[in-house]
């Protein structure tokens, strides 16, 4: 039986980076790193918060303008109608009013 030294030097290579490794992660250097980095993933957060709290605002001062804007072309179309109703009354009325001078 021969020996696959290839596999052998990475086995014993993944080990020994595996035990450093984790002494390495482990060190107090690493722990100022990961402080670090939290401090910055935690001040990032606090941006997109603040971002995502804009255009919430944003976006609910648009759907009040939104609301106003079709309330008012509601309130026009609706006073449209009405003259034109008022028109068409009229309309009648004079039709009528011809038709009773005639007889």
């Amino acid at each position: 039986m021969s020996w696959n030294w290839g596999k052998f030097g990475l086995l014993a290579g993944g080990f020994l980076l595996g035990t450093y490794g984790v002494k390495i992660l482990g060190s107090r250097d690493m722990k100022n790193t990961y402080t670090h980095t939290t401090a910055a993933v935690l001040r990032m957060k606090d941006e997109v918060v603040k971002d995502f709290t804009t255009i919430g605002e944003n976006c609910s001062d648009i759907a009040a303008a939104a609301k106003d804007i079709n309330e008012k072309r509601e309130e026009a179309y609706e006073a449209e109608m009405i003259e034109n109703a008022k028109a068409v009354l009229a309309e009648a009325e004079a039709k009528k009013a011809d038709k009773t001078d005639k007889e």
